[in-house]
């Protein structure tokens, strides 16, 4: 049975020019400028003032060169206001929401390594049906380059799905032939086959190399323990020798799938957000101009608007629909510019707050000398909420006089010395990656060792605690740091 009832609730939404601000907030340089961009490609009302001194004086030249009777004002909104313009959701239906954030995959130009098998593979002497089991074969190898599913299992897939027929023994056969294209090592099954394939594929059989064939033939397991003390006892060598054939070893290329696409990959510039400078103990901080650009509204729709209101034609449906087409737009273009104008208050704000609460770390560009510090922190000396800093710290960087960083690589957890002092965990895992740079590389320190050493140090911290670091670091084991 239906009840009706009364409830009292209280809500609190954010307005569009909120939602608006947020999602700029969170953009990088290099974003924002595409956003400005299509926004002013979007809106006629928006305009970019960015050396606007040469637009400005060739605008008076073409009012002045006006036919008489002819204004700037007679503009066609029909070519904006049509039929056309209907909104899209009379027309499909979706799931998503105006205010859902558009994520676009990148394009990569160029071929990928499956590509580039293929291209070999169509200068093979082979029939249609192993040329189509090797197309497959291809498809199925990962992006490292590994052919990580087994035979059989693929095997029962050309037959279920394709209707192909083969046997293992012609799929063997047929991966023989693609692990002889290039990249050399690619269609391996495992990384050791991986770099016996690359190996075998050296030009000169030299010493070094013969002997790095027989490691990873027959001694991969000890190989990749670094277990070298059995390796030269049960293969009679010296150390030389060895070290010889491990860096052979170490020439080869363990993920030659990533190899083939890094000719594709386009090189990102990190461009700063932030430009810190330091003079006589003392840090000025600037946003780059790149963020700031100068935007306007479109004089000529602030006169169309006017000129629009003032006429008496108001009952025609086609004015009014001038009207609020071009009020609209009007509207958009000076919440965008307020919106932007509220972005960079909002990021000076917050780096300065960064800044000033890490100065004596600013001044020096000792990571010793980072302070523990955490979103709440700033978000308190700001007066926003964590959120927001977290916008801002996520992908925004700093130029500084000691490189250009992620302002995020200064937020930290503290932890406590001996002494009672709070220390930040970067400082904890500076002192760990200097203990590994300079241990004995013949007899790498373990982590209970390293636990040792930091807690001479002053910082009593759990070995577990030191592995964390140490993964975080991408610092591997010790038993993996061993060197001949």
């Amino acid at each position: 049975m239906l009840k009706q009832s009364l409830q009292q609730k209280l809500l609190q939404k954010l307005s569009p020019q909120q939602i608006q601000l947020m999602k700029l907030l969170q953009l990088p340089t290099i974003a924002l400028e595409q956003r400005i961009k299509e926004e002013i490609e979007s809106n006629p009302a928006l305009e970019d003032n960015s050396g606007d001194d040469d637009k400005a004086e060739e605008e008076n030249n073409y009012e002045d060169e006006a036919p008489e009777g002819e204004s700037r004002d007679d503009f066609d909104l029909s070519e904006y206001i049509s039929d056309d313009d209907e909104p899209s959701y009379k027309y499909q239906a979706n799931n998503y929401s105006k205010d859902d954030e558009e994520r676009e995959v990148p394009i990569s130009m160029g071929q990928s390594f499956q590509e580039l098998l293929l291209t070999q593979l169509g200068l093979q002497n082979i029939d249609d049906h192993r040329y189509i089991v090797a197309e497959n074969l291809i498809g199925n190898l990962d992006e490292s380059g590994y052919l990580s599913r087994d035979i059989s299992s693929i095997v029962d897939d050309l037959a279920f799905t394709q209707s192909i027929t083969t046997t293992e023994e012609e799929l063997k056969e047929i991966l023989t032939l693609i692990q002889s294209l290039d990249p050399p090592g690619v269609g391996a099954r495992n990384l050791q086959e991986c770099l016996l394939l690359q190996i075998k594929r050296k030009k000169r059989a030299t010493p070094s190399i013969v002997l790095a064939e027989i490691l990873l033939d027959k001694y991969f397991d000890e190989f990749s323990k670094r277990h070298y003390d059995k390796i030269l006892k049960r293969l009679e060598i010296n150390e030389e020798s060895l070290k010889s054939a491990v860096n052979e070893i170490l020439k080869l290329n363990p993920k030659p799938g990533n190899s083939a696409n890094e000719s594709q990959r386009t090189a990102q510039t990190v461009i700063p957000d932030f430009i810190l400078t330091s003079s006589d103990n003392t840090l000025e901080l600037s946003l780059n101009s790149r963020n700031a650009p100068e935007l306007k509204i479109s004089r000529m729709y602030t006169e169309m608007l006017k000129t629009y209101s003032e006429s008496k034609g108001m009952a025609d449906r086609s004015q009014k629909e001038a009207v609020m087409f071009v009020k609209q737009k009007l509207d958009s273009a000076k919440w965008f510019i307020d919106a932007i104008k509220q972005r960079q208050n909002t990021l000076l704000f917050t780096m300065q707050a960064i800044i000033d609460y890490q100065k004596e770390y600013f001044l020096t560009g000792d990571d010793t000398k980072l302070k523990p510090m955490i979103l709440k922190d700033i978000a308190e000396k700001v007066g926003v909420d964590i959120s927001t800093v977290s916008r801002v710290a996520n992908s925004k960087y700093v130029q500084t006089p000691f490189g250009t960083l992620l302002i995020k690589s200064f937020f930290s957890e503290s932890l406590q010395n001996d002494s009672g002092e709070e220390v930040s965990t970067k400082e904890i895992k500076k002192i760990l990656q200097e203990c590994v740079e300079q241990e004995d590389k013949k007899d790498p320190l373990t982590d209970d060792a390293l636990m040792k050493v930091l807690k001479t140090k002053g910082y009593n911290i759990a070995r577990r605690t030191v592995a964390k670091y140490r993964e975080q670091l991408n610092i591997p084991v010790g038993r993996l740091r061993k060197e001949i």
